[in-house]
């Protein structure tokens, strides 16, 4: 049966792989419409060769050159910010969330409240909103499909009939470029050396949270949200190789764990086709190639964003929008030469500290009330950065 889709962030990292996954079986799914931040001329193609309905430009000022771009199709166009909500409210079988950053949440609120199944990318979703979304999904009884690597894993070999049986559930992490840097090493570092992933190809934002590990910090917050387990059941491993993706612990001793070549293409291809299996533009992992597989605990000290991470899940869905909203905020600092590496995950902290003692991590109840709060951590990283380049 042919799923409609549409796509938020269709010319983001995420949004590439999901284009090859649609590309490889076009017959497989019917596009109603994709959305970009920016990118005019990659939409419009993504448009034309998907054969979408819709092309929606956030920027309005792209408006007439997307139009221009798509004259002499059928595509219809339209930009803004209204235009990004309404077709998120337009339900469709599966809605790909892959806008980054905290700018992902309403329009993904906006399709589980239209009815559709959300294939998540967009971890702010969650680490922001999580207990509102996850009450949402169910009162509208929609799937939220996992589609980051490793929760997806976690979510093809979590036995949902046997949770109370799990011990653990374990995501991987590479290290990224600093594994085996020292502190003084990573003090130094420039952008261009925590750009450098060793095993994925992403945007600059998770590239930089990967060489931090705050990625793997909000994957845990997210995977708290996403499964019914407590804080204290979750747990990180460093895999520099990137072939098991996640692993469920069960009371019985038994290790469950998903394995997959590092293409993001495989958990979208699991999402998209959910509850299916299908064939997809993935290699087929060779374990005899691979030759071996090396597991290590991280290093606390060195990667305090995990710690962090552990801090926030106690505190609430009200820390979680704060330590977002703060790090998109570092990293811009970091990446713009502002603030150095090591002071990205100690603003974070500081702008919890400051708005933890001013009582205003309290869980918020309301999207409007997530959305203020995400203003005002935002303000208060700002100012931090100003006070560390003065």
């Amino acid at each position: 049966m042919t799923k409609t889709l549409s796509v938020l962030g269709v010319t983001g990292s995420v949004g590439a792989s999901t284009l090859k996954v649609i590309a490889h079986s076009p017959d497989r799914y019917d596009v109603n419409a994709l959305v970009a931040g920016s990118n005019v001329d990659a939409l419009a193609k993504a448009c034309v060769e998907t054969g979408a309905k819709r092309a929606v430009i956030a920027d309005p000022s792209k408006y007439d050159a997307l139009k221009i771009a798509l004259s002499g199709t059928s595509v219809e166009v339209s930009a803004g910010r209204a235009a990004v909500l309404e077709v998120a409210s337009q339900k469709v079988d599966t809605l790909v969330s892959a806008m980054v950053g905290a700018a992902g949440l309403e329009p993904t609120v906006a399709g589980i409240k239209a009815g559709s199944n959300i294939a998540l990318a967009n971890k702010e979703t969650m680490v922001c909103a999580g207990t509102i979304v996850r009450a949402l999904s169910e009162e509208m009884g929609i799937k939220l499909l996992p589609m980051d690597s490793e929760h997806n894993a976690v979510f093809q070999v979590f036995e949902q009939e046997n949770a109370k049986a799990v011990d653990k559930v374990i995501v991987t992490a590479s290290g990224g470029p600093f594994r085996t840097s020292t502190l003084d090493e990573m003090r130094v570092a420039t952008p261009e050396m925590a750009l450098k992933h060793p095993n994925w190809s992403m945007g600059r934002r998770i590239t930089i949270d990967s060489a931090t590990m705050v990625n793997k910090g909000l994957e845990l917050i997210e995977a708290f949200h996403l499964f019914p387990i407590t804080p204290d059941q979750l747990d990180v491993v460093v895999h520099p190789q990137s072939i098991v993706h996640g692993m469920v612990r069960y009371c019985d001793g038994s290790l469950l764990a998903h394995m997959a070549v590092p293409d993001m293409c495989g958990p979208i291809a699991y999402c998209l086709d959910y509850p299916t299996r299908k064939s997809s533009p993935v290699a087929q992992l060779d374990l005899g190639m691979t030759g071996r597989l090396d597991f290590e605990k991280p290093d606390y000290d060195r990667f305090p964003a995990l710690s962090l991470a552990r801090r926030v899940m106690e505190l609430g869905d009200g820390a979680g929008t704060v330590f977002n909203a703060a790090d998109e905020i570092a990293v811009d600092a970091f990446l713009n030469r502002k603030i150095g590496f090591l002071q990205i995950v100690e603003l974070l902290e500081n702008v919890l500290d400051r708005l933890h003692t001013q009582n205003m991590l309290d869980c918020p109840h309301q999207l409007e009330e997530i959305l203020l709060l995400d203003q005002e951590a935002r303000r208060v990283a700002n100012e931090f950065i100003g006070k560390m380049t003065a």
